[in-house]
């Protein structure tokens, strides 16, 4: 983990205050890289969305928050811009068209969608519908998701490609829906599938259009590197794929092979990953067109990166390619495979949720408050305990240094050893609050001298940092100083749940952009992480985007009494909101739907109400009506001995059903 450099302030930031600038934030939390082209920062040091990317058009993302709550919709808030799901599939489309162009492609490209990346109902309807003019479909994965698919796509050209497991049922399905005027094609994932496609064709006189998908053994790199190899989950083995061809080939189905699918993971952090499985997979395609598949499609699966942490590099969070490099390495490489052996190029299908979904939510929270070490310097009370005028000295020493320390400081030599003065101060200071915690454990120190205890050794810390941050650059600091930014960090609690909202934070480790909204124009004071609401020690926010690399506390600003400090979550438009879970019974946000309106301004599309109290613990099977009937009962029990008075009943009753009715989340004020 790399931490803050203590020389910037007592807390890690740059302390030039007079000359930060708006532009200074954006660098701070990357989103000049990150956030191009569809977030910035404006003069006052507000977070900018421009939804069209550079097309046009942009919205003040705090004022867009306050006229929001204006319309009852309470933090936490996921706000999910429509324009930019367009504008991704624009890019998306555009990149490949100018890539089929450069190469004298005689193929195209046609995408889907899948829909387990966001299956929220407004956002399919919005990529079909934006996606019509390129025939874009969709990808299934089960039963719901098909029939999701089934009902809202309605263009006869476009696909719907259906992985996953597949019983009778899902396979009968999408064989009565290419009757439909529907284009299903069934991948084949695992070598069972094929007798029941079979099966199901001859039963019904029908087929349906049929894909495989390879078990590739080029290796891939990354969190989701497993996808690919002979331990991946889905996908045929060569002699399975060679018995599959055969088994088809006997039962008349060969003549609707149709598709070759391959997945390299969720997200390909290394182009040259993908340069070697397009050339497995291409010349797979090629020996089946050789075996007598008409195949038709090639579906290089999903994984198209997102460069979380814009470093435009190959780690876990970012990628080393732009998206016109994808586009031109899939067709010049597909190209290359198939010309030479005269096979006719396939169209090009890939399933790019996360690229697609990515940037055009952003999750909204509110900071509740703020809790740091107490580093006060207490009054001295009269005699005190030797080991608190020992602390009391100490401090000094360290608040009087480089004088105290005779000539010239850290100035002297520049060296590590210019320093050794502070070291063994801090060393001092931490063996004094030790012998404060013992002298408490033997009955010599009351509760009160040890927390006098605690607070100056902090103070010690505090002033030690303070030293550390008008050091020149290049001042060589020892380790055990080096670390005193993030002990003393502050912990900012959060008002959401990891768990619901951001899930992938917890369970693999994944790196969202995290910053403030607001005063963005003002150097940050503070290092700190968050804790969201739920009574669980991983519910926090702990690993933060760093220049490609990771730090364990972001650079935040002191709270103001009266006045919010929001947050911003970006970039988790894809899987977090149907992979979060009820932890402690926190629901769904709030969430609306934002387009820019012409002339200027914007428009709310559609509000999504988060769940209520009630809702949840419905989902837990418990009745809410049952519950208030429980408490009526208590409290008329509570009535008749006496504890409790009828004013107060009605009163706790009435708090009771309100509750149920709101939002799972804590109320402002």
């Amino acid at each position: 983990m790399v931490l803050a450099d203590p020389r910037r302030s007592e807390t890690g930031v740059h302390p030039s205050a007079s000359s930060w600038t708006a532009s200074d934030g954006a660098a701070l939390y990357g989103l000049d890289r990150w956030g191009d082209p569809y977030f910035s920062v404006n003069a006052r040091g507000h977070v900018m969305v421009q939804p069209r990317g550079d097309r046009g058009g942009s919205l003040d993302l705090v004022e867009l928050v306050e006229q929001l709550q204006g319309r009852d919709l309470s933090l936490p808030l996921l706000i999910r811009f429509d324009d930019i799901l367009e504008d991704r599939l624009e890019r998306l489309h555009g990149a490949f068209e100018r890539a089929i162009a450069q190469y004298g492609y005689p193929g195209r490209y046609q995408g889907v969608f899948p829909v387990k990346c966001n299956q929220q109902r407004h956002v399919v309807e919005q990529l079909v519908e934006s996606g019509r003019r390129w025939h874009f479909g969709l990808e299934a994965g089960s039963k719901a998701e098909l029939l999701i698919a089934l009902s809202l796509l309605d263009d006869p050209d476009a696909l719907l490609i259906c992985n996953g497991y597949k019983d009778r049922r899902f396979i009968e399905t999408a064989i009565l829906a290419r009757q439909l005027g529907r284009q299903p094609v069934v991948v084949i994932e695992q070598a069972d599938e094929v007798p029941r496609i079979i099966a199901a064709s001859h039963e019904l006189g029908a087929a349906p259009l049929i894909g495989i998908r390879a078990k590739l053994a080029t290796r891939s790199t990354g969190r989701w590197g497993s996808s690919v190899g002979e331990r991946a989950k889905f996908g045929l083995s060569v002699p399975q794929l060679l018995s599959c061809v055969e088994a088809l080939r006997q039962a008349g189905l060969l003549g609707d092979l149709r598709l070759l699918h391959f997945h390299i993971g969720s997200q390909i952090n290394d182009i040259a990953v993908l340069k070697d499985a397009l050339q497995e997979a291409g010349r797979i395609y090629v020996e089946l067109t050789r075996l007598g598949a008409p195949m038709g499609y090639l579906d290089v699966g999903g994984g198209l990166g997102i460069d979380y942490d814009g470093s435009r590099t190959a780690s876990a969070a970012s990628k080393n390619y732009s998206l016109q490099n994808y586009a031109n390495d899939v067709v010049a490489t597909v190209r290359e495979c198939c010309e030479p052996h005269g096979v006719t190029p396939p169209t090009l299908v890939s399933e790019s949720g996360r690229a697609l979904a990515s940037h055009f939510s952003v999750l909204v929270f509110n900071v509740l408050g703020a809790a740091s070490l107490a580093g006060q310097v207490p009054e001295a009370a009269g005699e005190e305990a030797l080991i608190l005028r020992n602390l009391r000295e100490t401090l000094h020493a360290i608040e009087t240094w480089p004088a105290a320390a005779g000539e010239g400081g850290a100035d002297a030599g520049g060296g590590a050893g210019a320093l050794e003065p502070l070291q063994e101060a801090w060393n001092d200071a931490l063996k004094f609050r030790d012998d404060a915690l013992a002298a408490f454990r033997l009955g010599y120190l009351s509760l009160p001298e040890r927390g006098k205890a605690e607070q100056l050794s902090w103070a010690c810390c505090r002033a030690i940092a303070r030293h550390l941050a008008a050091m020149p650059a290049g001042t060589a600091v020892p380790e055990e100083l080096r670390t005193l930014p993030a002990v003393l960090a502050g912990t900012y609690y959060a008002n959401l749940s990891v768990f619901r909202s951001a899930p992938d934070t917890w369970a693999i480790d994944q790196l969202f952009p995290v910053l403030p909204l607001q005063r963005l124009d003002e150097r940050p004071t503070r290092l700190g992480s968050f804790a969201d609401l739920t009574c669980d020690s991983d519910g926090k926010l702990a690993r933060f985007i760093d220049r490609g690399q990771v730090k364990p506390l972001l650079e935040l600003h002191a709270l103001r009494p009266g006045e919010p400090y929001w947050m911003g979550l970006f970039l988790a438009g894809a899987y977090q909101e149907v992979m979060g879970n009820l932890h402690n019974l926190f629901g769904s946000t709030n969430a609306v739907h934002i387009r820019l309106a012409a002339g200027g301004g914007y428009q709310v599309d559609h509000v999504v109400r988060g769940d209520t109290n009630a809702e949840v613990l419905e989902a837990m099977e418990h009745d809410p009506a049952l519950l208030l009937e429980r408490l009526r009962v208590a409290s008329e029990t509570a009535i008749a001995s006496g504890r409790l008075g009828i004013g107060d009943a009605r009163r706790l009753m009435a708090h009771l059903r309100s509750s149920l009715e709101q939002t799972t989340y804590l109320e402002e004020g």
